[in-house]
């Protein structure tokens, strides 16, 4: 096993940080440690937290590690801050909002710039919070850059998804949006204390249910339908006492987090959501298609770095021979594709020759 992968599971906070490092960098041999790192890895509970900007995401996030720890778990925090497109700096600011827990041992800050990634997220994010799940996490909170309506990477990375709203921000349309909003687990309206909260709220009850009754009529339904929210409303259970079967419906809830009011009932919906994940056939089924998402997007990337790699000066070509149009970019990809299928291993070192692609 990798020395540091070693260190890491012994739960060294110092060597832990490295292996995220190389990790977010893709520098040495963290590949090793990923693999070394992935048959502990499994047991936390990752919670993704998106929303607009200006929502109270960090505040929120902050509230929750408080209650994550004083049920004695130990928590991991993902912070994703985007990246100038001029600069490629980031400012890394979401850890202002959680300096109470820097001192605490059982809790793990690490900050990520998205490094022109789309999405809410970082390249990295997935196989940072993995690294830190194998350091032994109870809880991974992946907190997300401000993100608008079809930002949609936490919801394939994250167990549960927090979307966090706040009144006066145009929920009364953004609610009716394809996007975001309906790949929502739970809602938070924060800044619950501000008129229009009450609005926000039935805004998003509207949403869900007429997001159900359009999944139903087109044969894909997901549980949005009026007739489970209201079931949802008056208490309905499932008669055995466990988890509702059937697909979830998301939950609603009030919070004010500079004041910490309504953390707790949140987190009781979200841990609603977990035992329907964990205990029902409809959540493995979703745990399932989560999973096969995740490779899609392995095998994409290791695909692309591949092609990169062996197309070599064949690409830099391609460019050029687009630019003075001899060529249109569809042909030169396809035949760049083929290129890389049949040339890539025959060619001295494995790249191909700007010639495979004439």
């Amino acid at each position: 096993m990798h020395p540091l992968a070693e260190k890491v599971l012994a739960r060294d906070m110092r060597a832990t940080a490295r292996a995220c490092r190389l990790v977010d960098d893709r520098a040495g041999d963290h590949a090793a440690i990923l693999k070394d790192l992935f048959p502990h890895t499994g047991r936390a509970w990752v919670l993704g937290v998106t929303g607009n900007p200006g929502a109270g995401k960090s505040t929120l996030t902050d509230r929750l590690i408080g209650v994550f720890r004083k049920q004695g778990r130990r928590v991991a925090v993902v912070a994703v801050d985007p990246t100038s497109p001029f600069t490629g700096g980031a400012i890394l600011g979401d850890r202002i909002r959680m300096q109470a827990h820097f001192g605490d041992p059982d809790v793990f800050i690490r900050s990520l710039a998205t490094r022109g990634a789309l999405g809410g997220l970082s390249r990295s994010a997935v196989d940072i919070a993995r690294v830190l799940d194998a350091w032994g996490a109870d809880v991974v909170l992946v907190e997300t850059v401000g993100v608008g309506q079809d930002e949609l990477e936490i919801t394939r990375m994250a167990h549960t998804t927090l979307v966090v709203a706040a009144p006066g921000m145009g929920d009364e349309v953004q609610a009716i949006k394809a996007g975001i909003l309906e790949c929502a687990d739970v809602f938070a309206v924060n800044k619950a204390d501000r008129d229009g909260a009450d609005a926000a709220v039935r805004d998003l009850e509207l949403m869900i249910a007429l997001g159900g009754e359009v999944a139903q009529s087109s044969g894909r339904a997901r549980g949005h339908s009026a007739a489970a929210l209201h079931a949802r409303a008056a208490g309905a259970v499932d008669p055995s006492g466990g988890p509702p079967e059937g697909p979830w419906v998301p939950a609603i809830a009030r919070t004010v987090a500079t004041r910490n009011e309504g953390v707790a009932a949140l987190v009781d919906r979200l841990e609603g959501h977990r035992a329907w994940l964990f205990g029902t056939e409809a959540g493995a089924a979703r745990r399932e298609e989560r999973l096969r998402e995740a490779m899609h997007v392995q095998l994409r990337d290791a695909l692309t770095d591949a092609a990169v790699a062996a197309l070599g000066p064949a690409l830099e070509a391609a460019v050029r021979a687009v630019a003075r149009r001899e060529v249109d970019p569809y042909t030169a990809s396809e035949r760049l594709v083929e290129a890389f299928r049949t040339g890539a291993a025959a060619a001295p070192g494995g790249a191909v020759t700007p010639a495979d692609v004439a």
